[in-house]
């Protein structure tokens, strides 16, 4: 059976991030990728110059609009803007029940402009994150979800990673993905953590200013592999493979001057016709 999976998230014109790159990156893994949309931006690869928001009981209308005809197996959450919206959004998931849902807390982007009011954090860790299967945050918004200061080294990540698991529900089910990218060193060691197991996800930094979406792109991977492998470690094992072979090969796209998009379709194109 092919997965259908919805995003939930923000628009990004030049599609490298948001509900663009989240329907590519589930084409791209074999589900059926479809979209809700949370918040307006205007954008390239090197800034956010305006966002417009989209009103909550529109949101809520799409949602539910969706849910009462298409089976819907992952739900994918991305950048959501406002406090009004998150609200919304929690209010609808926690109604309609989905199965694996995956939570992208997104609040800054890559050019550093700010994506989440400051009073949406709060509606976010008390509606959203109780509902999650597994959570994706970097090291920055782990910071901001915990109230605490940046994380530097894989001890402090490892602590941090205990605290995000305590805000959700006490059960083997709920998951952390605690991405370390802002680690020093080129070493990017990302931990998997669901209150008993800490799995840490070796890997390499790779050489390239096109990292435009990766937050996007692993959150939405982990969407498409959940309802295969009904397995949580092996769908965060092939969500940071099929990353990491994204970012590798944008080099072939030539998209922008700033913070390029990864290549979702590096194990489609190119190929033969």
């Amino acid at each position: 059976m092919i997965p259908n999976t919805l995003s939930i998230a923000g628009v990004d014109p030049s599609g490298g991030a948001g509900v663009l790159a989240d329907v590519k990156t589930m084409s791209a893994l074999g589900a059926y990728g479809m979209a809700v949309i949370a918040a307006l931006t205007a954008q390239n690869t090197q800034a956010v110059t305006h966002i417009a928001p989209v009103p909550p009981d529109f949101v809520a209308a799409q949602i539910d609009t969706l849910f009462a005809d298409v089976r819907v197996d992952a739900v994918k959450i991305g950048m959501l803007g406002q406090a009004g919206v998150t609200r919304i959004v929690a209010e609808r998931l926690a109604h309609w029940q989905p199965a694996h849902l995956v939570l992208d807390p997104v609040m800054v982007a890559k050019s550093g402009d700010h994506l989440l009011e400051r009073q949406a954090v709060e509606a976010l860790r008390e509606g959203l994150i109780p509902l999650a299967t597994i959570i994706t945050p970097n090291l920055p918004e782990a910071g901001v979800l915990l109230d605490q200061g940046p994380v530097d080294n894989l001890k402090d990540m490892r602590r941090a990673a205990e605290r995000l698991r305590r805000l959700l529900p006490d059960d083997t089910r709920r998951w952390v993905f605690l991405k370390g990218g802002h680690l020093p060193g080129d070493d990017t060691i990302d931990l998997l953590h669901d209150g008993d197991r800490m799995i840490e996800l070796p890997g390499r930094r790779i050489d390239t200013p096109n990292t435009h979406g990766t937050g996007c792109t692993l959150s939405a991977a982990l969407a498409a592999l959940l309802p295969r492998t009904g397995d949580v470690p092996e769908a965060a094992r092939r969500a940071k493979d099929y990353l990491e072979r994204a970012i590798a090969a944008s080099g072939q796209l030539q998209v922008g001057s700033g913070h390029g998009p990864v290549q979702h379709f590096h194990a489609w194109w190119g190929r033969p016709a």
